[in-house]
């Protein structure tokens, strides 16, 4: 178990450093940081001096290393639009993004899990028929769409949601939520619906899929020759070998949900990374960029480290090979 770990977790920092490395390139090849801060207007001494001071001038592996050091830290230097440390921008943004994406992410599992147990176990069904139709909906519609759709029927037929903005939160320290106050709420659930969709989908329908293919196997068939009810066949034998995919696709949807609510925080004006993401793809912020996507690697990473782990506590026949030096 600890050498899968230090493996795994050496794994992590070499994908770190290669993504830490794709990010430092943006500062080489996209746009001149220094013109940005002093303006198209400043002397060609000015400019000069400007590059000392930010290390400019030193060699390519040199710069490297110390964008390194300070990503590690968390800091990614001033964002040239808005001139604030990019690591406060980042740490006001990420409770409002991380926030959307846990509540989407519990909300996606929470009806997609059992609406794919009721298709497999009900196949053929109406129930289970309709099911599918509207999951093939739900994969096929854009975000966006789902979106406004949102918004023009319960913000503006209807008048039930707000349609942007974040809403009252609560400041816990330097961590900010919605979750303690009714307008917070309200302000929410359209957001996190039109996130969830897809992922409720496509959830739904692995579960089903996998379902299926586990109740034909020789050892449901032995558990149905034992006598054993057919709850405990399809919740305690089938249910728990299907996790383990599920599993998988759950734990790198949250980290898609975060890294891409970019749309719905548009569409929603939810004042996340996504939105600043945006903002600085527009006015060419590279450093906000440079931190956007490291941060996201980072979440990647931790996620699959995460879900490696789990896979242990479902399934019995990894942690035999694993004792088994396989």
């Amino acid at each position: 178990m600890l050498v899968f770990v230090l493996r795994r977790l050496f794994q992590a920092v070499i994908v770190m450093v290669v993504v830490a490395f794709v990010a430092f390139l943006l500062f080489q090849y996209v746009g001149d940081p220094v013109v940005f801060l002093l303006g198209q207007d400043a002397k060609p001494e000015q400019i000069q001096q400007l590059r000392i001071d930010l290390g400019f001038d030193k060699p390519f592996a040199v710069q490297f290393w110390h964008f390194l050091i300070n990503a590690a830290q968390g800091e990614f230097g001033l964002s040239l639009r808005q001139g604030a440390k990019v690591s406060r921008l980042i740490a006001e943004r990420l409770p409002a993004t991380l926030e959307l994406s846990l509540v989407a992410a519990v909300m996606a599992l929470a009806i997609g899990l059992p609406m794919g147990v009721y298709a497999a176990l009900r196949r053929g069904s109406w129930g289970s028929q309709t099911l599918m139709a509207l999951s093939l909906l739900g994969v096929s519609l854009p975000t966006f769409l789902i979106g406004i759709l949102l918004i023009l029927v319960f913000s503006v037929w209807l008048g039930w949601l707000p349609s942007f903005g974040r809403g009252e939160v609560t400041q816990l320290g330097w961590w900010s939520t919605g979750l303690f106050s009714r307008d917070g709420w309200s302000h929410l659930i359209l957001p996190a619906i039109t996130l969830a969709v897809f992922q409720l989908t496509l959830i739904m329908r692995l579960v089903r899929a996998e379902m299926l293919e586990v109740l034909r196997t020789d050892y449901i068939k032995f558990a149905r020759a034992r006598g054993l009810s057919d709850r405990a066949i399809h919740f305690g034998h089938a249910l728990r070998n299907t996790m383990v995919p599920v599993i998988t696709i759950t734990g790198l949807q949250l980290g898609s949900l975060i890294a891409f609510a970019i749309i719905t925080e548009t569409v929603f004006q939810w004042p996340g990374m996504g939105l600043l993401f945006i903002q600085a793809v527009t006015y060419a912020d590279i450093p906000v960029m440079a931190a956007y996507l490291c941060l996201i690697a980072l979440i990647f990473v931790t996620i699959n480290l995460i879900v490696d782990l789990m896979y242990f506590a479902v399934d019995p026949r990894l942690r035999i090979s694993t004792l088994g030096g396989h």
